[in-house]
């Protein structure tokens, strides 16, 4: 996150929020073997990856991860998007 500019992580108790001036990701548990990538931006592009949430979330968008190669070209992307969109 930090290699896109400044931001500020902050520690919840069950997830770690990423601020500009207002929230643009956080990322915490989905299972025992997942996390979960939750991603504040308007209209990301259609992606099976991708999930929607609806309306009056945290975040408009998550994406689930078990393995590190699944933080690629296109995600980063999207984090790239959800930062740039936070101000």
């Amino acid at each position: 996150m930090r290699a896109f500019g400044d931001c500020e992580a902050a520690p919840k108790k069950t997830y770690v929020s990423y601020r500009r001036k207002k929230q643009f990701a956080m990322i915490g548990p989905a299972t025992n073997t997942r996390v979960e990538v939750g991603l504040n931006a308007k209209a990301l592009p259609a992606s099976d990856r991708l999930a929607q949430l609806p309306a009056g979330q945290m975040c408009n968008y998550k994406v689930r991860i078990g393995d590190p190669s699944e933080v690629d070209a296109e995600l980063i992307g999207w984090m790239k998007t959800a930062y740039d969109a936070a101000g």
